[in-house]
């Protein structure tokens, strides 16, 4: 049972291996409105019904799985890679096996992080087949028909720990990252046809979608516990206690109804990262995941701070910060000190792009495949920026269905979006 003190141990120790799942829609080629045929998709390497496929021209390397709802699909390691390294490659056969099915009924896939102008309320399909009845529960507790559940498409990030130890040092590096995910990859500032003006909607959306359940993704940033028992004592609990009435039957399992921005998933040993907004190339995502692993080796080996600076961190200032991420991404101002100092960084205010500038000279020392993107990033913003300097303040639907389709294009080719 989660929560006790019983000891446990896992194979991989911390960034011995990782996890990586992206998301995408499904939309029509031509119009680039959703459609809801992601189980037409899985069918044609899975087989009828199926709610997850491994493509045997893929190599065992990424599986294929359903979402929530049936204009998603999710490709995923299929098993924890030794290195993010080549990962950008094979989730781009992925991407490309999936459009040449998808050809054949007038389909593609879309990145980024939100569809520009889905009606969830009119356009959104639960998935119909394997665990329906769960996503059904999920439909009549939360009411899905929202862009929180219906529309939000992320790069998820697995990252392994073998005992108590680890997790705490893991748990507590992340906590400190994760108000500047958005400055590095927010990618949904447009919604409904519109410029929301936030950067990062997507975050925005997500933290608020299970207010009905406040203990399932209370602040987003997670509480400062750093043991598995506390966390079973002060998170867990509380979920499985405002479940409780909604969920009888127990069907929900509290690790899987835990939405904050990283979760503790104690069953496999890992802590999953949950705010990285889907971008519009797996080169671009890997490389965002890279400058995180990069910033996280150093933070749990205590070379930017030591643990003791990282765990007094409190909720409040992390939450502060990551509103300021989520509203202005790079151009959000970092300007409390615990987060400064745990980060290594001058105890001044900075854009939170600057902070990973300066968290990237010190981590990231050797050239690799990550650099193209991550100089784009620096340069001209993240995709958020870079999409809304196409786009206009009041951009035309015509004018959003070219920018959308450029971006289709950079997914299916690999390229990064940079518009002059």
């Amino acid at each position: 049972m989660e929560g006790t003190t019983a000891a446990y141990r896992y194979d991989i120790g911390l960034f011995g291996a990782y996890g990586v799942e992206l998301e995408y829609m499904i939309v029509d080629a031509r119009t680039l409105d959703v459609m809801p045929i992601a189980d037409r998709l899985l069918a044609r390497e899975g087989g009828p019904g199926a709610s997850d496929a491994s493509p045997p021209s893929l190599h065992g390397a990424i599986d294929w799985s359903n979402e929530l709802t049936a204009h998603v699909i999710e490709f995923k390691t299929a098993t924890p890679a030794p290195s993010l390294t080549g990962l950008a490659d094979r989730f781009l056969s992925s991407v490309r096996l999936a459009n040449d099915h998808l050809r054949e009924e007038g389909a593609m896939l879309l990145p980024t992080a939100m569809h520009p102008w889905m009606d969830p309320e009119r356009e959104m399909r639960l998935w119909p087949h394997e665990y329906g009845e769960v996503y059904a529960l999920l439909d009549r507790i939360f009411s899905c028909r929202g862009h929180g559940w219906a529309n939000l498409q992320s790069a998820h990030l697995n990252l392994p720990f073998a005992d108590d130890e680890e997790f705490g040092r893991l748990h507590a590096a992340i906590r400190c990252i994760l108000p500047l995910i958005p400055a590095l990859a927010a990618s949904s500032p447009i919604v409904e046809g519109r410029v929301t003006g936030l950067r990062d909607t997507r975050l925005e959306t997500y933290r608020t979608n299970s207010q009905r359940i406040p203990s399932c993704a209370a602040r987003v940033i997670p509480e400062p516990v750093f043991t598995r028992e506390a966390y079973g004592a002060e998170i867990f609990r509380a979920i499985d206690a405002d479940l409780a009435p909604f969920d009888p039957a127990r069907i929900l399992h509290h690790e899987w109804m835990n939405a904050r921005g990283c979760i503790a998933r104690f069953m496999r040993g890992a802590i999953e990262i949950r705010l990285v907004d889907v971008q519009e190339s797996p080169g671009a995502d890997c490389a965002i995941l890279r400058l995180i692993c990069a910033v996280l080796e150093a933070l749990t080996r205590e070379i930017l701070s030591p643990l003791a600076a990282q765990q007094a961190i409190a909720v409040e200032p992390l939450h502060a910060a990551l509103l300021a991420g989520i509203r202005d991404a790079e151009e959000a101002v970092i300007d409390d000190r615990s987060i400064l100092s745990a980060l290594g960084l001058p105890a001044l205010a900075c854009r939170a792009g600057d902070a990973w500038r300066m968290l990237r000279e010190r981590t990231l020392t050797t050239a690799g495949p990550w650099d193209t993107a991550l100089d784009i990033i620096e340069r001209r913003g993240t995709l958020a920026t870079r999409i809304l300097h196409a786009a206009g303040d009041a951009p035309s639907r015509d004018r959003l269905r070219s920018i959308y389709l450029e971006l289709a294009g950079c997914l299916q080719h690999g390229h990064l979006f940079d518009p002059t």
